[in-house]
């Protein structure tokens, strides 16, 4: 689904067409132009024709189910990766869709197979929101809903900032998506300018930052991003983040062996998040190669630290990790 070229064929029309027609697919849910009889068929039969409501697109399961993995091709050919997670919660099964913001990412992280993928271009606000859309579609089949959004997909959101800003309010918009404020996250390697800006927005939703190292030294050689903005700047941005929003946020801490999983670092992490309103999200590495995740014991451990240090800590369940759906693993590809 392309809005932008639906709203360039209804650019002659007047503007309550491009209304009725955005309803048809956010609300309603047409699943063909022809049934959205509130539009004239000179208009519909254009629409069929131009911009059709389908999705080209290919899709894959995790052996568990709870993970599915969609491959979006976007206009230009650019095929994007973006993943639904179903777990369960007391209050039933909730429906998570992990969005990408770009194209690949150009951030280098070292324990990221999308940095490795190389970078294309930033997505624009439908090409995000379609991501949810497509998967809003998938849901209805089987009486089912989408619970949350979370932008940790492929890309950094804040180096596209105003696209990503843009998505969240179609997200939020009772007339499109309708999903609350607080059942959307962001999450970014951490780049202070664009943190304040979140928070002068008014937005209420969550912000994570990605943390994965209690020193410079090592959160440099693991993430370019901190040879430009290091720890303080970042801490400090965070700090004046909460100060305006009043709104905990949660540090994203992906747990290498041998090399950030140490019960002194633990008490260094402990200590440069001493008095922040905030909770870390342990996730255990996912992917081949050199680096791999600790042991439970050592987690365990890890988090024994942490919770003596009275600092919220959780441990992220990893999903998706044989279909390479988890945390770092989607990639982006140019093929046509």
């Amino acid at each position: 689904m392309d809005f932008k070229k639906i709203e360039n064929l209804l650019a002659g029309e007047p503007h309550y067409r491009y209304v009725q027609a955005q309803k048809a697919i956010y609300i309603d849910m047409a699943d063909s132009w022809q049934n959205v009889t509130a539009l004239p068929q000179k208009i519909r039969d254009m629409l069929e024709n131009e911009a059709p409501v389908k999705f080209d697109f290919e899709t894959v399961t995790s052996v568990d189910r709870t993970t599915l993995k969609a491959l979006l091709k976007m206009g230009d050919g650019l095929i994007v990766e973006t993943v639904l997670l179903k777990h369960k919660t007391r209050a039933g099964i909730r429906n998570t869709v992990c969005v990408s913001s770009q194209a690949g990412c150009p951030m280098g992280c070292v324990f990221c197979r999308t940095a490795k993928a190389g970078y294309a271009r930033n997505l624009n606000p439908y090409e995000i929101t379609g991501q949810v859309l497509f998967f809003k579609y998938f849901l209805k089949k089987n009486g089912l809903s989408i619970s949350n959004v979370v932008f940790m997909g492929m890309g950094e959101p804040f180096l596209n900032y105003s696209n990503v800003i843009n998505s969240i309010r179609i997200l939020n918009d009772r007339e499109k998506f309708g999903i609350g404020a607080r059942k959307i996250s962001v999450s970014t390697c951490g780049i202070p300018a664009e943190i304040a800006k979140l928070a002068s927005e008014k937005l209420q939703v969550n912000l994570a930052v990605s943390l994965n190292a209690s020193s410079d030294k090592l959160r440099s050689r693991l993430m370019p991003v901190n040879n430009k903005y290091p720890l303080n700047m970042l801490m400090d941005s965070v700090r004046k983040y909460i100060e305006i929003t009043n709104r905990r946020v949660m540090f994203e801490y992906i747990m290498m062996e041998g090399i950030n999983d140490s019960v002194q670092h633990a008490e260094e992490l402990s200590q440069l998040l001493s008095g922040v309103l905030c909770f870390i999200n342990l996730i255990p590495f996912n992917g081949s190669g050199q680096l791999r995740a600790p042991s439970k014991e050592v987690i365990k451990k890890f988090m024994a630290v942490l919770d003596k240090n009275k600092i919220a800590v959780t441990q992220r369940h990893s999903f998706g990790q044989d279909i390479s759906a988890a945390c770092g693993q989607l990639v982006y590809s140019d093929k046509k």
